[in-house]
């Protein structure tokens, strides 16, 4: 029995057995709600059946499963030969080469710069090795052997780091917030909460930035970390998943030369503790050059010399009547030998007459030169084994996990951007206040009639304006960051749209409550509280809308320039359609599906109903507009409803998300794919070909009595014939040799 209010009541099934069922219900009742749900527990149940075939089949011949730590680095060997790569104009009649026959090779342990001038050819080399050339089909040619760990492997095969020149951040973020949401998207199955802190910790500590571990990273408009410093987040971005390879493009742009060497320092150690580095430089200083393990030297396109660095380049060079002059910095002087000089038609012809014979003295010394260390086949199948189970780190966490922190991201983006909140502030106020000063206090008059419809447009216009153009100026570069973190698959791009539109609706709400709240008293407008409330939520719904607009040209477009061009054009076409200028009677046909998507004729709807409906005006004559719902009608809205208006706004604004989606899928960054080069594909050819029999030797005493023997020729069967490839089918080979 148990007392409950004063009287005692009995509980089912006994004292004791009621409280259990009780203890019971309530954990199944949490966890209900704390759970997964079925779905993400079903996909987790096969994750984990998968991880376990996958540890059945990594066993070693000797029957033992191979362990190795999440955060290990396994070493990568990266082999290229026969690189060629070439681009065509529209036309297709001029091909320039930006590669040409480029080949080389990268080892753990060791810091590897492409070097050159500019044009030479150093970035597309580097995104050729990292699988990230971006594709043009018809114009872009690129063939080539690439070969980790002595196999062949196709593009993004391994688990690598690829550091651009600029640096993309959230820039209201801190240093350490920025590493611990990478880490928790990437890494959310791998470690636990506190190895997460831990490991943040530790790459914090190895990278140099415990300084400004607090600080925001920033951007143009709010001061943050240093461009040094931003490097090396961008570094300690990258390797949160442990990567073997690390690809750097001008780690040292933008960088005076105290922080130029720090980020190149921190490049050395990171080959120093097993990363196979491999980074482009234009020409370093002299204490950034013997950080050097390796170096390539480009030119037009052509590698002049691949090897290791330091004395070695001279001492080569030297051979050619080249010496490097005391006191003068070794890359500088590498940088002049292999640069044409445009000062003269002589200088140029000299120039490059040194270049092409370097190039082709190298293409002659390379068994000498290029550097090579074989490795046995089990080392190889040991290794290649390992990094596919360990080095490549999959998005974990579920759909949900990644909504909260993305969710999470973008709220703290949002509300900590001080200066673009407070721009935005101020201007919903001064407008709000510009237009009530105009409409001053508007009566109940027959030319008032015209003032209100004026003043709604005018509202409707302002706030998808500023919702857009805020849009436009934002979106393109969270687009790049958001792009980068998609190729490593660290979320999906539904959990990130949700975020985004779920973060931004109480700052993007502030705005127009602000500007309805100054201007609505200013113009006597309906003076009802519910009236004030509609108005103003008619233009946050138009102002959710026009946000969602912004972000479908931005993912149109592939520049900012381009969206801020695009989206007021667009933005044009929807006011004039808007209800007010042209009647929506009066729309020629071809264009009556205008006024049904324009975001502005929705919200002008809306807000004339919600301002007309139930208003008396003064009058004289018979003829004079006594009621709103009169001027309803002489604006063709008469029958409709607030929530129809309301209704168009929401499908607007999901059509517009999706349409986003739909964009940003289809856009999605393509890569170059690296194909065989002219001559793999003959000798695959002629593989496939059955080799004609080796004829047995004839003893030249028993030729005569064989002849003597042989039938006659009319009756020999003909033999089977190896049959030449046709015209036809070496035509594509020839082609491309061409």
């Amino acid at each position: 029995m148990a007392s409950f209010g004063g009287k005692r009541v009995g509980v089912a099934g006994g004292n004791g057995v009621g409280q259990i069922l009780a203890a019971i219900a309530a954990a199944l009742l949490l966890r209900l709600m704390s759970g997964p749900g079925p779905a993400l527990l079903l996909a987790e149940e096969e994750e984990e059946e998968e991880n376990d075939k996958a540890d059945d089949d990594g066993k070693d011949e000797e029957g033992e499963a191979e362990v190795t730590s999440a955060g290990k680095v396994v070493p990568m060997t990266i082999r290229w030969s026969s690189i060629a790569c070439s681009l065509s104009d529209k036309s297709g009649k001029t091909v320039r080469f930006l590669l040409k026959n480029v080949s080389g090779e990268a080892k753990p342990g060791r810091l590897l710069a492409i070097m050159g001038p500019s044009g030479s050819g150093k970035t597309t080399l580097l995104n050729v090795l990292a699988g990230q050339l971006a594709a043009s089909p018809s114009r872009l040619h690129l063939s080539g052997i690439l070969q980790l760990n002595g196999r062949p492997f196709p593009n993004q095969a391994f688990k690598f780091a690829y550091v651009r020149q600029e640096d993309l951040f959230f820039s209201q973020l801190t240093v350490r917030e920025t590493l611990s949401l990478a880490a928790e998207l990437q890494l959310s199955n791998v470690f636990s909460e506190e190895e997460r802190d831990e490991y943040v910790s530790d790459l914090l500590f190895r990278l140099g930035l415990v300084g400004c571990a607090d600080s925001n990273v920033g951007d143009a408009k709010v001061r943050g970390i240093s461009g040094g410093e931003k490097k090396r987040l961008s570094l300690a971005c990258e390797l949160i998943a442990s990567p073997s390879v690390i690809f750097a493009d001008e780690p040292t742009t933008g960088l005076d030369a105290f922080q130029a060497e720090k980020v190149m320092e921190t490049l050395s150690q990171l080959a120093w503790d097993g990363h196979t580095v491999i980074c482009s430089i234009h020409q370093p200083r002299g204490s950034v050059y013997v950080k050097f393990d390796d170096i390539l030297l480009l030119a037009e396109g052509a590698v002049v010399y691949a090897g290791p660095a330091h004395e070695e380049p001279l001492s080569y060079f030297s051979k050619f009547g080249y010496g490097c002059p005391d006191h003068v910095n070794p890359a500088e002087f590498l940088a002049d030998l292999i640069s044409v000089d445009y000062s003269s038609t002589e200088s140029v012809y000299s120039s490059q007459k040194r270049i092409d014979a370097l190039v082709e003295a190298f293409i002659q010394n390379t068994s000498t030169i290029l550097y090579a260390t074989p490795l046995s086949r089990t080392e190889v199948c040991k290794t290649v084994t390992k990094f596919r189970r360990n080095s490549i780190v999959k998005r974990k966490g579920g759909w949900w996990r990644q909504f909260r922190l993305l969710l999470k991201r973008a709220w703290m983006q949002a509300s900590r951007d001080g200066p673009t909140n407070k721009v935005r502030a101020r201007m919903s106020i001064a407008s709000a206040i510009i237009f009530g000063s105009v409409f001053w206090r508007m009566g109940r008059s027959q030319t008032s009639i015209q003032d209100r419809m004026g003043l709604l447009q005018v509202a409707a216009i302002n706030t998808a304006m500023v919702a857009l153009t805020k849009t436009l100026t934002v979106f393109p570069r969270e687009r790049a960051i958001v792009d980068r973190d998609r190729a490593k698959g660290s979320y999906s791009l539904g959990p990130y749209l949700l975020s985004k539109l779920l973060a931004e609706i109480p700052i993007g709400a502030a705005f127009p409550l602000m500007f309805g709240a100054v201007l609505y008293p200013m113009a006597c407008l309906h003076p009802t509280l519910s009236r004030f409330g509609k108005f103003c939520g008619v233009v946050s719904v138009e102002s959710f809308a026009a946000s969602a607009m912004g972000l479908t040209v931005g993912a149109m477009v592939p520049t900012p320039e381009a969206a801020l061009a695009l989206g007021p054009s667009l933005m044009t076409i929807f006011i004039v359609f808007g209800g007010y200028y042209v009647n929506a009677d009066n729309t020629p046909v071809i264009f009556r599906w205008i006024p049904r998507v324009s975001l502005i004729r929705w919200a002008f709807q809306g807000l004339c109903i919600n301002e007309f409906s139930d208003l008396q005006f003064d009058h004289q004559n018979s003829f004079d507009i006594q009621t709103g719902e009169q001027v309803l009608e002489r604006l063709s809205f008469g029958g409709s409803h607030m929530r129809e208006a309301v209704m168009a706004q929401g499908r607007i604004l999901l059509f517009w998300y999706w349409t986003t989606y739909l964009l940003l899928q289809k856009n999605k960054p393509k890569y170059q794919q690296l194909e065989p080069s002219l001559v793999d594909q003959l000798q695959e050819y002629y593989k496939e070909i059955e080799p004609a029999p080796t004829p047995t030797p004839i003893d030249k005493s028993d030729r005569f009595q064989q002849q003597l023997d042989s039938p006659p020729l009319d009756q020999v069967e003909p033999t089977q014939q190896l049959e030449s490839p046709s015209l036809d089918q070496l035509q594509p080979f020839i082609i491309e040799g061409l």
